[in-house]
């Protein structure tokens, strides 16, 4: 993958074949309305940037930390991680019958997803590592980068980059022209995301902070490579986000995105720090555009972190009233 500037990258995503045109005018964050939501983020980075503010962080303390899943892009009716995973079942099913009575592979086999992913990113991963034990990391990498090039969204149709959400990728820009260093930190495998990340957020592989499973040194045919073993290594959701964050970054945040319960102890984290901070949290409440959902969800459940933004004073994002447009290449409203 080509290591292209950061900038560049967001505006190829924005910008390239196959996006519609018009829509609101130029500018920073252009696919937002300018409501509060807007507002808090332009208000906090103006003061965690201006010298002359008593909030200024110099550069290497700008720390933002983004969960992905329902954050960065879509989610529904699964994890996209766990729709990858599906594809691997199905190919192997025929050499392991065994599956079509053993939980979640048999739900999976039946397509329902649901009751495979009760278990959340836990199940996903769990899922991963036995559909992927045995593999070298490059081989792993390699399927994930076939994968993501050809798969389709099951309802949609759409390749699943194209669900990326444009206004989140007009915030990684800002941020990062403003001397942001900006970090995805999700439940969902970190190997999953890694081999496309900075193609598709300019957030390179070293700034993914994810779930991980077992790797064991070898050398095979006089070569040395990592091959994949069928166990968790570490799970960086819940109250595993803040570990996550420490020991791969060993900062405290500033600024914290996410978009469900699974987020909420990294909110809480980045708002417990001396110094200035931003918490948001993204709210699927739009129906036509996307898709409405909270409290109730198997997926992406936004029940007890949604109270405590009110209570905390966290800026909740309302897809519905926040964005002029959704996914990447959407048309943008005006």
């Amino acid at each position: 993958m080509s290591r292209l500037p950061f900038l560049a990258v967001v505006l190829a995503a924005l910008l390239g074949a196959g996006c519609a045109s018009g829509g609101a005018a130029p500018g920073p964050l252009a696919s937002w309305h300018d409501g509060a939501a807007r507002r808090a983020i332009v208000e906090f980075a103006g003061r965690v940037t201006d010298p002359a503010s008593p909030d200024f962080v110099p550069e290497p303390g700008r720390i933002a930390v983004f969960d992905h899943d329902g954050t960065l892009w879509s989610e529904s009716p699964a994890y996209f991680q766990l729709l990858f995973a599906l594809d691997r079942v199905r190919a192997m099913a025929a050499d392991r019958p065994e599956w079509r009575e053993t939980e979640p592979f048999a739900s999976l086999l039946r397509g329902d997803l649901a009751s495979a992913a009760k278990g959340g990113e836990r199940a996903v991963l769990e899922i991963v590592t036995a559909t992927h034990a045995g593999l070298t990391a490059e081989e792993f990498d390699a399927l994930v980068r076939a994968w993501i090039e050809a798969a389709r969204h099951p309802t949609l149709g759409r390749p699943y980059r194209d669900l990326r959400y444009r206004p989140m990728l007009e915030l990684l820009a800002y941020l990062g022209e403003r001397g942001f260093a900006t970090y995805i930190v999700s439940g969902g495998g970190a190997d999953f995301i890694r081999p496309w990340a900075e193609e598709a957020y300019g957030i390179p592989p070293e700034r993914v902070v994810g779930s991980t499973i077992g790797l064991r040194y070898e050398v095979r045919d006089g070569m040395p490579v990592l091959v994949r073993l069928p166990e968790i290594d570490f799970i960086d959701e819940g109250p595993g986000k803040p570990v996550g964050i420490h020991r791969r970054i060993g900062r405290r945040p500033i600024l914290a995105a996410g978009n469900s319960d699974g987020d909420l102890a990294m909110l809480e984290w980045t708002a417990a720090g001396p110094g200035p901070s931003l918490c948001l949290l993204v709210r699927h409440d739009d129906a036509a555009r996307e898709w409405a959902y909270d409290r109730a969800s198997k997926v992406g459940r936004l029940d007890r972190a949604l109270d405590e933004a009110s209570s905390r004073g966290w800026t909740v994002v309302s897809m519905r009233e926040d964005w002029r447009s959704v996914h990447v290449r959407d048309a943008a409203a005006p």
